[in-house]
């Protein structure tokens, strides 16, 4: 099953423009979890106390769920209230098209990020750090810097500064950027004080 050309960023642009209009609440709380429960029931997808699924076939059944699930529901683009819908052509083509593994940091610090299929021997990639959590400026270097220390740690995975020089970085403003790119050069700068300077963001 191959498509015949695999949904890029132009395409997905003029899907969204011209997709179905839904409501917001509607998409969360009707359109959603309408389907969920349809492919529950076509699936027979119980997890009952297992959180993790070891059972082959029930991991079988939860991908092809999965699949018709991302079919049928599509995405939705909360600034415009759109729904961008995708074959199931498409979606194993963007698969198959995939990156199979990536490389992350540079010189000795380089990890290679790779799918891992059960019971693998090798450790797994740890990434340290607050991830996406608040952090003030006045700890956020030698917080991230701890981390950088820790030589578990393969990847680094930055906080939010929720100021930038004492002001509130504010989503959809100047500061947001301003904090961001404040964000990017103290993670560098803690990296190189721990003397791994190679290591991933």
């Amino acid at each position: 099953m191959v498509a015949k050309k695999y949904l890029d960023i132009y395409d997905s642009y003029d899907r969204f423009h011209n997709g179905k209009r839904v409501r917001e609440d509607s998409w969360d709380y009707v359109v959603v979890p309408t389907n969920a429960m349809a492919m529950r029931e076509k699936y027979d997808i119980n997890f009952s106390e297992d959180i993790i699924p070891e059972d082959d076939d029930l991991c079988d059944r939860l991908f092809q769920a999965g699949i018709e699930m991302l079919c049928t529901t599509g995405f939705y683009n909360t600034d415009i209230g759109r729904v961008l819908q995708i074959s199931e052509e498409e979606v194993f083509e963007g698969i198959r098209r995939a990156p199979k593994k990536i490389k992350i940091g540079s010189g000795k610090e380089e990890v290679c990020c790779a799918p891992r299929r059960g019971n693998p021997s090798g450790p797994p990639i740890i990434e340290g750090g607050p991830t996406g959590a608040p952090v003030t400026e006045d700890i956020f270097v030698p917080m991230m810097q701890s981390y950088a220390q820790e030589a578990t740690v393969d990847v680094l995975v930055s906080g939010v500064l929720n100021t930038i020089k004492k002001h509130p970085s504010i989503t959809n403003t100047p500061w947001e950027i301003r904090a961001t790119l404040a964000e990017i050069g103290f993670v560098r700068e803690a990296a190189n004080m721990a003397g791994r300077p190679g290591l991933g963001i």
